[in-house]
This record gives structure tokens, C-alpha cells and sequence, in this order.
């Protein structure tokens, strides 16, 4: 065990890893290795690869301890010599960072140490290094601070309560009457840490290690544990992230900020991750170390001059006080600014992609800590992709793989309604973090976000400034808002990769966690009180406001195009309207995969006829009532033929319960009855006979249909008659693709399927002219699938409704799996959830089975799906993979089913050439 390499060194132009290492180093030390060898200024470093994080879960901390120690101190040795400087060593000290690396960023979910080889005595030797001892004594208490948080565990007893270590600073600022850290001396700080130290063995019991090597040894423990933090389970969790991956561990030589007007620390992008912009973008602080930056506790300046003024503007600042106060790296220093930009620009042009970058100027000398692929909103992604493509430095094939399907989903939201927008009044302005538009109640803490959340409301998480911790309520909620931080912030950060509206930085507003409540002046919010975020633009509104509908155009319309040259699958789209399905032409739709019937009857008065058709006494009385259904189910079907210019529509047949026309409550029986004119007994009896005690395997489907045929010969007569219309008056050829729902054999869907095509044949020769049209059905019942051969021998098509199909194989009922899906994902029961995702070892398998059965009976048999499946990326690559013709999707994941299409045509031909 002892002969395998876990340890990766870099640093002066060298390095034992590379980019393409990023399964084994991490993105972090990969990236690391890189700009190594790049030449760029890294501070030396080595990383421990993700397989000792495998072997440490697997045999724990002496075990790792044991075989990493000997390549550990090898490392710690190549630091010093290419740094100078010795570890632990008071009279020249060296000082490293310990830092997490997963694969993928993963930003915050895991822990960092800095400073870490600082004890009492090395602390005198860095201030004469130094030769700065406010400097040396300030990276001492942040050390203590962070390494009795990380490492050691004092956190806040409970989420109202303020950070110990912050609260015994607060309280040494008001003993000394300052008001901000940078106020407090060197003695100041000094005796802050010796308060931190008593504070961390009074609540924990233990004592803080004084030799370097313990400290060492302890932060790379804490990192590896902390890919099993509550934080980092659910991040993985939302990002589909497999927990076999493990996380690297960098240990890198510190290099400092906080020396005076001479150093600083920031964060850069090469390009505008909230826009996408090519523009060179960041923030900095003079005389700071990096967590400044993105705790949200001093200001951040911005490293161009342009962002400045556009910063100043926002934040309603003086052009003169922005100069004094905020001036841009390019103003301070405009050597190291164009040393920055140099290097942003050669790194974009290597990796060929969007920079994040990392960086400390100490002294005047520019060091690159790291860089990764950034962050960015779904807007961003697609507008750096398609500019990169027109530039001629991204292909195709890779434009279209460029693209992340489930931030593409960000781009087809709603935004705020444009005319209510221009009425409502701003509560308060903040910054831009992440793009988009939310609505939802006030919460301040992010265990309860998710739990209002649970229980069907919107929620806007509202918090001072927001941590790790707060991952989980940050997913379930609508939006952030936050009153400090800026675009980099954690906020900014975690919700740009969720794709979430946020708002940082919204200085103006004062939170209360105690009382609950949120003000601007003299006004305030409680819980529970609605708000409106812009994270465009960053405004706050008052209350609720509503939206509009995104739509395909610019950029994603271009990509909508790129990808449309490689996929097999077509896309359609569900629609029930001819509002519906110009939406979803508007989208790229192929075609409309599920048009359902029933939620034509429920719209104004059309309710009452198709009651009228339930209580009717025998079968001339329900004729009577679906003559007068017949004019506007037609007028429907014209008008959503119309919209769809000839391309192919499946059209389903009545498939709910007939009871769910019916009111279950007592006085809206009594209405009903009242409004037919008829009496209530008479409702109330219809009711009792309709009733199921489990509806869901009742009357519906197509055995409504085989039991009160005159159902299916009215709604066949209303789309051939509407598709005849069509031809007639608008001369477009329509080919009707009629649907049998809930088909369990062949001998009930040949029964429809003869009723189907008797009332056609009525038609033509009433009308004397002919039209092509299909019958297909839904497989949505195990039995179905199984039977697939038989059902085929009579269908045109098939089309998988599995949202049936997954409640139907698993046994659960989709209207009360709520009550326990959420523990069985937790404890593992289920990998994820079969709404969502398609289940493809049990209901995939239906699929497969179905598919393959059908087109043995019945070659050329042509098969989709049109459950909510049919937007999501793993099903659509799934259907893919099965053979399937097309899949159906809400209108507006259209694109997203669309870019998944092709990205799985280009990935089997890549790995065609690997192979």
C-alpha cells in the first residue's frame, strides 16, 4: 500500500500532474498542476489524491496517517525549498493553506484552513518576516478562528445565536470603541486570539494544537470528513454528484494579502458570469485575505475601472467617493491589474472556457491561487458558448456539448410581468447576483425555507449573509436575498450554479432574526410577508408581483438550431390548447405528443355540458348532451390544427374518472344541481354511484370509452370533422394521431379501435372525401407492456405515459408518495425520484420490453413517450438509447429536450472514436 503515489507536487513551473488528472487531483489541484506548468505564479503546493480520501473512509485516520505521512513531509519539503521559508520553523516560518478539491467545484460545500503552521512562537518570527506585526498577529486569530471552527467544531449553539469567535469580537471593538476590524492594533489582536483559544477549550473541551505538524495532520482530516458534511451530501445530491468520487486535498504554501496598502486578494471571471458578456470582471480588498472577500463583512471593490462606475451607480455612490473609498485595481495598481489581465486572458484561451480565478498580491507581486471553469447563470452559460462558437474557437460538437441541459431549464422561466413591474414600488436596491425573477413569502433560516416549502408555499430565503449550512434552504427556496455580500459572495455563488434568482448586497435593509422580520427605514416585513426579487437588475419589491413568459430567441435560438443537426429523437410537446401549443411551436416543438382531451371540458360552460352527459339516464340522453360537446371539441382540435401547420398531433382520449366532473362537497352539489335543473337527490345519487375506492384503477381510460361508446364515436367525429375542415379551407393536411388511454389488451384497444374507425368511415362519407389518420395508445399499464406484441398487431403507435406507468409498477401513488419519498431518498431506498427521473431498471425495463415486443409484431411501429419524463435530461438519454422516435415534454423544456437529443448523439460518437 505504501508504494502508491497519493501525493501530486507543483509549484516553479513544475508539477507531477496536469489538467487532464482531474478524476485523481481534483479540479482544484488539477488546475494547479496546470498553471504550473503554464508558467503562471503559483504559490508551490502538493495535493493528496482523491483515493486517500477513498482509503481514509475506508480504514480511518491512523491508516491514512501511516501510509500518506512519508510523501506528506516530502511534500512539505519541496514547499520550502521552492518558497523558501520552513515549516514550523519560528526563526524563517513558512505557512500553508489546506484546502478542499472535489472533480467538480463544488464552491463552499467543504472546509479550508489558512494560515495553518502559526503557533506563539512562529507568530513573532512572521511579524519579523513580515516585518509587519498587525499583519502576523491578524493571520494568528483568523488561524485560531477558522482551525477551532473547521477542525475543532465550536459553532454557534443555535442558528439565531451570532459566531463565538465573532461575538468575542464585537465585544473587544466595543471594549476598545472601534468599530471596524481594521481598527484593532496588533496588541488587539493579540489578545483576541488568546480570548479565542480559552473560548474553544471552555466549549469543547479541547485545547488548541501548538505544533505545526498536529495543526497539519488535523486540517487534512477535517477536509476529507467534510465530503460527508450535511452540506456537501445535499449539494451532491441536487447535482446528482456520485459520493464514490471523493475529494482531493490541496496544501499549498500561504501567500498574504493583508501586509498593508501594498497587498490584497480577489476573485476574477474572464467573462461576465451573471450576463456573459466578454468582459473582464471582479472584485478585490486592499490589506485582506481571501474569506473577506466573499464573507460580505467589508465592501468589495471592483478590479476594472468600467465595473467601478457601473458599481457606483447602483450603489447610489459619488463618482468623487467612489475614487476615494472604492477605487478598481486598475486605479490602484495598474501594473498588477494588467499582469491580471494578461493572465485571465491567456488562461480563457487555454482551457478555451469561462475563467474563475483566485489571486493575492503580496508586496506588490501578483499570485494565482487557482482557477476553475466558473460558475454561471443559464444565460451566461449559452451567450459564452455561442459567442465562443462565432469566434471560431469552439466547434460545433463541442458548442452543443458546452451547454448544461439543467441550467438551460433557467432560460425558460417566467419573468416579472413588464406592466406590473412598472407599478410596483421597491422596498430596496442590492446587487445583481443572479439573474431572474421570484416571488415568495419571507423565511430567515434555511431549515425552515425547506419545510414551508414541504408544505406548498414559495419562499424568499432572506438572510444577513448566508453560509454552507444554508445549502438546503437555498434549493427550496424561489430566491435569496441577502443584506450584505457581493457578486461573489456565497449567495451570489451557490445561486448562480442552482440557477436561483438572488439579490446580495441589499445594504439598506436591516434583518432581525430574533424578531423575525425585515426593514428599510422605518418599515418593515415580517415572516410570512410576500416579496419580489429582481436578480437582474438587483431590486426588492413589496409584495407579490406576477410574471411573463420567457420565449425561444438571440442565442438560445441559434443553439436550438446547432442542435437540431445532430439529433435522432424528435421532440414534441404536451399541449391542450392552441395558446399551449404556440407555445410550444414558439419552443421548437416537432409536434404535439399529448393533447388531453379532458382539459378542454373544464373551461367555462363546458363543464356543465359534460355533467349534463353523466346524469343523463341512458344512452340517447347522453348523445343528446355530447352533440352539443361535438361543435366545441371541434372548434378546439381546428384550432390547434391550425397552429401546428400539418406537423403531427396525438390527440387522447377522454381518460379520467368521470367522477372528477362531479363536486364532492354537499352545497356544490346542491349548485350543480340547481344550475342543471334538476334535483339534488338526483346529483347526489350520481355522485355515491360514481364513487371508487380507488379511482385510479377505476371507470377511466379507455374503459369509459368501452362502456359508453358514444364517447369515442363523439370525439372521433370532432377531430376527423376538424382535421376535414382544415383541409378544406385552409389546405393544410392534417393526420390525426388518436390515442387510447389505459389499454391493459389487445381485445380493448381493438374494440375502440373499431368504434374509431366505424365513425370515421361515417365521416368521409358524409363529407365524400377522405383523410390519413392513426390509432395508436398509451402504454401506461404493466400489463401493456408486457402484452406490447399483441396490442401492436392493430397500432400505428405507441406512446408511454410514464407517469402511470412508474405508479403502476412501483405501487405508489403519486398523490401521496410526499409522505415518505423524502426519507426513502435520505436513507438510500431510492437513488432518486421515479417522477422525476425514469426508473430505468423496473418501468425502463416496461419500456424496453414494450418497444421491443410491439415492433417484432409490428415493424416500423412508432413509439415515444409523453410523461413528465420527457423533459428530464437521464430519461430523455435513456429514450435514446431504447430506440424511441420522439419524447413529449411541457412546452417550455422543449430546448432542454431538444439539446439533451443531440449532446447524446455527440457522446456515443465520441466515445465511437475513444474506442
Amino acid at each position: 500500500m505504501n508504494s502508491i503515489k497519493y501525493v501530486y507536487s507543483f509549484g516553479d513551473k513544475a508539477s507531477e500532474g496536469n489538467a487532464g488528472m482531474k478524476n485523481l487531483l481534483g479540479g482544484k489541484g488539477a488546475n494547479l498542476a496546470e498553471m504550473s506548468l503554464l508558467g503562471i505564479p503559483v504559490p508551490a503546493g502538493f495535493t493528496i489524491s482523491t483515493e486517500a480520501c477513498a482509503h481514509y473512509y475506508s480504514f480511518g485516520r491512523e491508516e491514512l496517517i501511516a501510509i500518506l505521512k512519508d510523501q506528506v513531509v516530502a511534500g512539505v519539503h519541496n514547499i520550502e525549498s521552492v518558497m523558501g521559508g520552513h515549516f514550523g520553523d519560528p526563526t524563517d516560518p513558512l505557512l500553508v493553506s489546506v484546502r478542499s478539491g472535489a472533480r467538480v467545484s463544488m464552491p463552499g460545500m467543504m472546509d479550508t484552513v489558512l494560515n495553518l503552521g502559526l503557533n506563539d512562537e512562529v507568530v513573532e518570527g512572521l511579524a519579523m518576516k513580515m516585518n509587519n506585526e498587525r499583519a502576523a498577529w491578524d493571520s494568528y486569530r483568523r488561524f485560531v478562528q477558522m482551525y477551532g471552527d473547521v477542525v475543532l467544531g465550536l459553532k454557534p449553539a443555535a442558528k439565531e445565536d451570532i459566531d463565538p469567535f465573532e461575538a468575542i469580537i464585537e465585544a473587544l471593538k466595543a471594549e476598545r470603541g472601534v468599530h471596524l476590524d481594521t481598527d484593532l492594533s496588533a496588541a488587539d489582536l493579540q489578545e483576541l486570539t488568546a480570548r479565542f483559544k480559552r473560548a474553544i477549550f471552555s466549549f469543547t473541551g479541547k485545547q488548541f494544537p501548538t505544533n505545526p505538524e498536529d495543526q497539519l495532520w488535523g486540517a487534512i482530516e477535517a477536509v476529507f470528513s467534510s465530503w460527508m458534511n450535511d452540506r456537501a451530501i445535499t449539494y451532491r445530491r441536487l447535482n446528482r454528484i456520485p459520493e464514490g468520487w471523493g475529494t482531493a486535498v490541496n496544501v499549498q504554501a500561504m501567500v498574504f494579502g493583508n501586509l498593508g496598502n501594498s497587498s490584497a486578494t480577489g476573485v476574477a471571471f474572464s467573462r461576465d458570469p451573471s450576463n456573459g458578456e466578454d468582459e473582464f470582471v471582479g472584485e478585490y480588498l486592499i490589506n485582506a485575505q481571501g474569506e473577506d472577500v466573499v464573507a460580505g463583512t467589508r465592501t468589495p471593490q471592483q478590479i476594472t475601472l468600467v465595473s467601478s462606475r457601473r458599481w457606483s451607480k447602483l450603489a447610489n455612490v459619488s463618482e468623487a467617493e467612489r475614487k476615494s473609498a472604492f477605487p478598481s485595481l486598475e486605479e490602484v495598481m495598474p501594473d498588477i491589474y494588467a499582469q491580471l489581465y494578461a493572465i485571465q486572458d491567456r488562461l480563457e484561451a487555454h482551457y478555451k472556457d469561462m475563467q474563475d480565478l483566485e489571486f493575492t498580491i503580496q508586496d506588490g507581486k501578483l499570485w494565482l491561487l487557482q482557477t476553475r471553469n466558473g460558475k454561471r447563470t443559464g444565460k451566461a452559460m449559452v451567450k459564452i458558448a455561442l459567442d465562443m462558437w462565432r469566434e471560431g474557437v469552439l466547434d460545433d460538437r463541442t458548442a452543443v456539448l458546452r451547454i448544461d441541459p439543467v441550467k438551460l431549464d433557467e432560460l425558460l422561466h417566467p419573468i416579472f410581468d413588464k406592466k406590473a413591474l412598472a407599478a410596483a414600488t421597491p422596498m430596496a436596491h442590492g446587487l445583481p447576483a443572479s439573474p431572474g425573477a421570484a416571488s415568495g413569502q419571507i423565511v430567515f433560516f434555511a431549515d425552515e425555507a425547506a419545510e414551508w416549502v414541504k408544505k406548498g408555499k414559495k419562499v424568499i430565503l432572506v438572510r444577513i449573509e448566508t453560509s454552507p449550512e444554508d445549502i438546503q434552504g437555498m434549493a427550496a427556496a424561489e430566491g435569496i436575498l441577502t443584506t450584505r455580500g457581493g457578486m461573489t459572495s456565497h449567495a451570489a455563488v451557490v445561486a448562480r450554479g442552482m440557477g436561483k434568482c438572488c439579490v446580495s448586497g441589499a445594504g439598506t435593509l436591516h434583518v432581525d432574526y430574533h424578531k423575525r422580520n425585515v426593514c428599510v427605514g422605518n418599515v418593515c416585513l415580517q415572516e410570512g410577508d410576500w416579496l419580489s426579487i429582481n436578480g437582474t437588475d438587483g431590486t426588492v419589491y413589496f409584495d407579490k408581483l406576477p410574471t411573463q413568459n420567457a420565449d425561444l430567441s438571440g442565442d438560445l435560438g441559434d443553439l436550438m438550431k446547432i442542435a437540431d443537426k445532430f439529433a435522432r429523437m424528435r421532440v414534441r410537446a404536451n399541449a391542450d390548447t392552441p395558446t399551449d401549443a404556440a407555445v410550444a411551436l414558439s419552443f421548437g416543438a416537432e409536434g404535439i405528443g399529448l393533447c388531453r382531451t379532458e382539459h378542454m371540458f373544464f373551461e367555462g360552460d363546458r363543464i356543465k355540458l359534460i355533467r349534463e352527459m353523466i346524469l343523463a339516464p341512458d344512452t340517447d340522453g347522453r348523445k343528446r348532451a355530447l352533440a352539443k360537446l361535438l361543435p366545441i371539441q371541434r372548434q378546439d382540435f381546428e384550432g390547434i390544427f391550425r397552429v401546428m401547420e400539418g406537423l403531427p398531433i396525438t390527440i387522447r382520449f377522454l381518460d379520467p374518472p368521470l367522477h372528477e366532473f362531479l363536486p364532492k362537497e354537499e352545497e356544490s352539489q346542491r349548485m350543480m344541481a340547481k344550475e342543471m335543473g334538476v334535483p339534488y337527490e338526483q346529483v347526489k345519487h350520481k355522485v355515491e354511484e360514481l364513487s371508487e375506492v380507488n379511482p385510479m384503477m377505476g371507470l377511466r381510460g379507455c374503459r369509459v370509452g368501452n362502456i359508453y361508446p358514444e364517447i369515442t364515436e363523439m370525439q372521433t367525429r370532432a377531430i376527423i370533422e376538424a382535421a376535414l375542415n382544415l383541409k378544406k379551407h385552409h389546405d393544410q393536411d392534417i393526420i390525426p394521431e388518436i390515442m387510447v388511454p389505459l389499454v391493459g389488451s389487445g381485445l380493448e384497444f381493438e374494440a375502440q379501435a373499431e368504434v374509431i374507425h366505424q365513425t370515421a368511415e361515417k365521416v368521409f362519407a358524409e363529407r365524400k372525401t377522405r383523410i390519413d389518420y392513426r390509432i395508436g395508445t398509451m402504454i401506461e399499464v404493466p400489463r401493456a407492456a408486457i402484452m406490447a406484441g399483441q396490442i401492436a398487431l392493430h397500432a400505428d403507435f405507441f406512446s408511454f405515459g410514464t407517469n402511470d406507468l412508474t405508479q403502476l409498477t412501483y405501487g405508489f401513488s403519486r398523490d401521496d408518495v410526499a409522505d415518505f419519498l423524502p426519507a426513502y431518498l435520505e436513507k438510500g431506498l431510492l437513488k432518486v425520484d421515479p417522477f422525476v427521473t425514469l426508473d430505468t431498471e423496473g418501468v425502463g425495463y416496461l419500456v424496453k420490453l414494450g418497444t421491443e415486443n410491439g415492433r417484432e409484431a409490428h415493424p416500423g411501429l412508432k413509439v415515444g413517450i409523453c410523461g413528465e419524463h420527457g423533459g428530464d435530461p437521464e430519461s430523455i438519454e435513456f429514450c435514446h438509447k431504447t430506440g424511441l422516435d420522439y419524447v413529449s415534454c411541457s412546452p417550455y423544456r422543449v430546448p432542454v429536450a431538444k439539446l439533451v437529443a443531440a449532446q447524446v448523439v455527440l457522446k456515443e460518437q465520441q466515445k465511437a472514436v475513444h474506442a
